[in-house]
């Protein structure tokens, strides 16, 4: 973990300050220099990232940053801005805020949201256990004011039937977000059925879908390992597919607040766990893990032929920590080039991700 006694410490300001340097370049539109015609070009990048779960301290620590005017999250994540602006799409999770109001997280929502939208995030998803009432309202509201679109939770009827698609280049990408549970609120979340999510899938290919990306939230907490019951469901997901071409293209887990491993099942990407980007409370058994995370990163490739699949045509992952002390976000390559102690962070969450032996399909670490 890393504490005050942490060598990183040392280092952080020079790895900020590096980031720093491309906070004044603007985020490329997606797909600016245009999508090629099938079977040609380069595709679309898409990354993911954990979940954001800032703490009471962490608003208030946001907060000195801000020189007066409101608390800031932009430093929080500086350290993923560049892998997460420099890519077409963007997707993160952001469980509903259920403190009550006055609470230093729930005041601090709409600045949380314009941090994620400065970050380069387009869309979040927002299924989760705890997501139910004024929680569920608050959270999309500042998600709408800044601009960022979400997936998993709704204010109406309407809503939930709504495809969340998002552009990347030419590609449409639809955004689907369920929960392995609800609290019992008829309609606030929708629960993580293979059936029903295979049916959401296809109803989002009918609305012009190329590509569907499904956020997941399943497994159980503080454990490295897929229990039977995500390994169950990843099976069934992948396996789902309509005239022959799969329905899901790509399965981004969370819930589990540790870094789980990624596989390639039934011949479509399954991150099991990418752990949580920003996190300040909870421990579990045995050695604490919370502030270790990855970013996954996949770029598609267009189809061979009008209709066919966008293919994955690289896969990798970025192992993240999160400074507890600094209250930021760091890239463990990036902190490790500048002489941060963080090898044995690297290690243990490269072991985790490729245990399933992702690395005979394909999947690498990205420097």
């Amino acid at each position: 973990m890393i504490g005050r006694r942490h060598p990183v410490a040392l280092v952080l300001t020079a790895v900020l300050a590096a980031v720093a340097a491309c906070q004044n370049q603007d985020r490329a539109e997606p797909g600016a220099s245009g999508q090629p015609a099938p079977g040609t070009g380069r595709g679309f990048t898409l990354v993911a990232a954990g979940g954001i779960q800032p703490s009471a301290s962490a608003a208030e620590r946001a907060g000195f940053d801000a020189g007066g005017a409101g608390p800031d999250f932009r430093p929080m994540l500086a350290g993923a801005r560049p892998a997460v602006s420099g890519a077409d799409l963007a997707l993160c999770h952001l469980e509903p805020v259920q403190a009550a109001d006055g609470d230093p997280v729930a005041a601090s929502l709409p600045q949380l949201a314009q941090g994620l939208a400065a970050t380069g995030f387009d869309s979040c998803s927002t299924a989760s256990p705890q997501a139910e009432g004024t929680g569920v309202t608050r959270t999309l509201a500042a998600l709408d004011q800044a601009g960022v679109r979400h997936a998993g939770t709704s204010r109406t009827d309407t809503e939930a039937r709504t495809v969340t698609l998002l552009r990347a280049g030419t590609a449409k990408v639809a955004h689907l977000s369920y929960s392995y549970d609800t609290t019992g609120q008829s309609g606030a979340v929708d629960p993580a059925d293979a059936g029903r999510i295979a049916e959401a899938a296809r109803a989002a290919r009918k609305a012009g879908a190329d590509v569907v990306v499904l956020s997941v939230n399943w497994g159980t907490a503080w454990q490295d390992a897929p229990d039977a019951g995500q390994l169950t469901l990843a099976k069934q997901l992948t396996a789902a597919k309509t005239s022959g071409r799969p329905d899901i293209d790509l399965v981004l887990g969370t819930h589990a607040h540790v870094p789980q491993p990624y596989e390639k099942v039934n011949g479509t990407w399954v991150v099991y766990g990418m752990g949580d980007q920003i996190a300040e409370g909870g421990a579990g058994a045995g050695e604490w893990r919370g502030n270790e995370s990855t970013l996954a990163r996949f770029t598609f490739a267009p189809p061979a032929k009008p209709g066919g699949r966008w293919d994955v045509r690289s896969a990798e992952f970025l192992p993240q920590v999160y400074d507890l002390d600094a209250g930021r976000a760091v890239d463990v390559g990036s902190a490790i080039a500048a002489g941060a102690d963080l090898a044995a962070t690297r290690d243990r969450v490269r072991n985790t991700v490729l245990s399933r032996n992702a690395t005979k399909a394909g999947l690498t670490m990205a420097q």
